[in-house]
């Protein structure tokens, strides 16, 4: 399994409603429903720490070789023209003119789980 975390700095023209708002669009579209080999996933907003009031997302996918099929290996991503058409409406359509930055650049992380809550 890998979990990746996205960090959405939104611009500061943008209210955090507006986010919300398009977070539930994708949501009722299905739009992560359509994303080859994520499982899961979970978009917060901080309560403590560096992070408070601001916006992410944990995307949880089933493997790393389903991971690696949907964005490419460590060190060589696939390109934006390869992106599922469900993700690039997330980014291009929904999230884009929200953000502070283009969705390509913001800060995330991705994890491989060595251990999960199920005992595996």
């Amino acid at each position: 399994m890998v979990v990746s975390v996205h960090h959405y700095e939104l611009a500061e023209t943008v209210e955090p409603s507006e986010f919300r708002d398009a977070v539930a669009e994708a949501v009722g579209r299905g739009l992560f429903e359509d994303i080859p080999g994520l499982v899961d996933y979970r978009v917060g907003r901080g309560i403590k720490g560096e992070r408070t009031g601001e916006f992410a997302a944990v995307w949880i996918y089933e493997s790393k070789a389903a991971w690696s099929e949907l964005w490419g290996a460590v060190g060589d991503p696939v390109p934006k023209s390869e992106y599922p058409d469900a993700w690039l409406t997330w980014e291009d359509k929904l999230l884009d003119p929200l953000l502070a930055g283009d969705p390509d650049t913001i800060e995330y992380i991705s994890y491989e789980v060595i251990a999960d809550g199920d005992g595996e």
